[in-house]
């Protein structure tokens, strides 16, 4: 069982704000200061929600269907790997450098969609708050990692509503901590799939 701290820079990496951030300012252009607000409430209300019930969910079935761990973390390792390769490539497109028309402000509903899923909680994401929920031992450890989830969420709503003043600054160094962070998913998706063709090979055995 990964410790507390390990859990929360993994789950940091998978969830945390600085994939956030850029979506963020693309969504609430044209939008004002409240509604910015209302919509980063509602977009880390939803998200948390979502995470929440996969984490519950997930480990009933993992419990209920007798799936092994080391299947869901093959599964998970791979959706990380393939979303992060995908991430890192795209850092190589050209990008078109036209000026941006003024945009209408954005609906409440974007808060759900893409600004809670799949932006805030990614698919890998639910995939590690399942498989850490399975691996804690007992409800001690399961609170645990609900408080890190908790944790991550408060940080993200924070950087989301300080966004529209710091993102200027970020923007510049944004690009260079996402190739970084991409690099670290995609090594971090391939130690997943090896740890669990490795358990799975010594349960073979």
């Amino acid at each position: 069982m990964p410790t507390p701290v390990q859990i929360f820079f993994l789950l940091f990496i998978m969830l945390g704000p600085f994939k956030i951030l850029g979506p963020l300012a693309k969504i609430t252009r044209g939008a004002s200061p409240a509604l910015i607000r209302t919509i980063c409430f509602r977009a880390i209300l939803f998200a948390t929600i979502i995470l929440l019930l996969a984490a519950v969910i997930g480990d009933n079935m993992l419990a209920n269907f007798g799936i092994p761990l080391p299947i869901l973390a093959l599964a998970g390792g791979v959706i990380l790997f393939l979303v992060a390769l995908l991430n890192v490539l795209q850092q190589f497109e050209t990008h078109d450098l036209s000026p941006v028309p003024e945009a209408a402000p954005p609906p409440l509903r974007v808060a759900m969609n893409p600004l809670a899923f799949p932006t805030i909680v990614t698919p890998y994401g639910i995939a590690a708050v399942i498989v850490f929920m399975a691996l804690s031992p007992d409800m001690h450890g399961k609170l645990t990692v609900v408080y890190i989830v908790l944790a991550i969420m408060a940080i993200n709503l924070i950087f989301m509503l300080v966004n529209r003043f710091i993102f200027k600054v970020l923007a510049v160094i944004l690009p260079l901590l996402g190739a970084i962070l991409g690099l670290v998913q995609v090594a971090l998706g391939l130690k997943i799939m090896y740890n669990a063709l490795r358990a799975l090979l010594e349960t073979q055995q």
